[in-house]
């Protein structure tokens, strides 16, 4: 991995640690510092590889915003199966969910939706599958591109020491990294169904 790739990819650990350590989450605000999070990982992406602001000009089309919103929908429907296997068989899986979604709690619907529909969701996917993915497909493999930056992808939720959440960002960075890989011209179906999804399964239908 060159410095190119590695360091926007530490500035993004560095960022994850922030907001899910123990020693520092209690100390910042989630919602605000993902916002930031997300600006500064996209602010990185399109300076480092400005390419990537003509390939989000150039193939943006309305069927991805369908296309996106449908693959939303699965996920939920996945996830939603996945919640109740997951509490049938890990004892520990229901606590760990609940702390999940307690990062919501006190915090205003109506000012973290519009932050999970055009920031985190959307700068999440410019700079994960949108710059570490395609910019290590230029480097090696395409495949091998993809279960790295999903590895890398779930490895930095580990900071919340919360087994669900690393095994959630596994599952979600597998399906749009395999997606990507499999149609490198789809990213903004990414980008639509990973802010659509985040603001279903936090605030709209919560699993």
């Amino acid at each position: 991995m060159t410095k190119k790739i590695a360091i926007p990819v530490a500035v993004a650990a560095l960022l994850w640690f922030v907001m899910f350590s123990p020693w520092t989450a209690p100390h910042v605000n989630f919602w605000v510092t993902m916002s930031f999070a997300g600006l500064i990982l996209t602010s990185l992406s399109l300076t480092i590889a400005p390419d990537l602001r003509r390939v989000l000009a150039e193939e943006f089309h309305w069927k991805h915003i369908l296309l996106g919103v449908g693959l939303a929908a699965v996920l939920w429907g996945v996830f939603w199966v996945g919640d109740k296997v997951a509490c049938a068989i890990f004892p520990f899986a229901e606590g760990e969910i609940g702390s999940i979604y307690s990062m919501k709690d006190g915090e205003n619907a109506w000012v973290i939706g519009p932050l999970l529909l055009c920031v985190i969701g959307p700068a999440e996917e410019i700079f994960w599958r949108g710059f570490v993915q395609r910019q290590l497909s230029l480097k090696i493999n395409p495949t091998w591109a993809f279960v790295v930056t999903t590895a890398i992808y779930a490895l930095v939720h580990i900071w919340a020491m919360n087994f669900m959440l690393v095994a959630a960002a596994a599952v979600v960075g597998g399906v749009w990294g395999l997606l990507y890989r499999l149609w490198p011209k789809g990213l903004w179906t990414l980008i639509v169904s990973h802010a659509v999804w985040d603001v279903v399964v936090f605030l709209v239908l919560p699993i």
